[in-house]
């Protein structure tokens, strides 16, 4: 039987997650409430972003295969967004008129976004039955 992600380390991972999916959210809720028309494309970005820490959050502290399978898929959408978004916002920033929180690798958030999924990818790995 694995070891569950909610444990240990995870508890702190969970918590980084947590943090995060409530700034992104409420981030991205005010831009797009206030400013959509200045920024679309950032804005809805970060509201992804911040459904992404959402469900990694939930699929880090819940138990069983189907929490697992749930905190895997967002960790790893995790990483290739803010790879792709890093990319796109450092080669075409004319797209990106203001930040997201994957902007430049999240260069904004002291580049956590970077290393966060990482560390998740790390922890789910670690955590796996063996």
């Amino acid at each position: 039987m694995p070891e569950r992600t909610s444990s240990g380390f995870g508890r702190l991972l969970i918590t980084v997650y947590g943090i995060f999916a409530l700034s992104a959210t409420a981030r991205a809720g005010v831009q797009i409430a206030t400013r959509f028309s200045e920024a679309p494309l950032p804005y809805l970005l970060s509201a992804l972003a911040g459904v992404v820490y959402i469900l990694a959050t939930i699929g880090l502290a819940r138990s069983g295969p189907g929490a697992r399978r749930l905190a895997w898929g967002a960790v790893g959408f995790e990483l290739a967004g803010v790879l792709v978004v890093g990319m796109l916002s450092v080669f075409d920033a004319g797209d990106f008129p203001d930040d997201t929180v994957w902007s430049e690798f999240g260069r904004g958030y002291g580049y956590i976004p970077l290393v966060l999924p990482l560390v998740g990818l790390w922890w789910l790995r670690r955590t796996r039955s063996r």
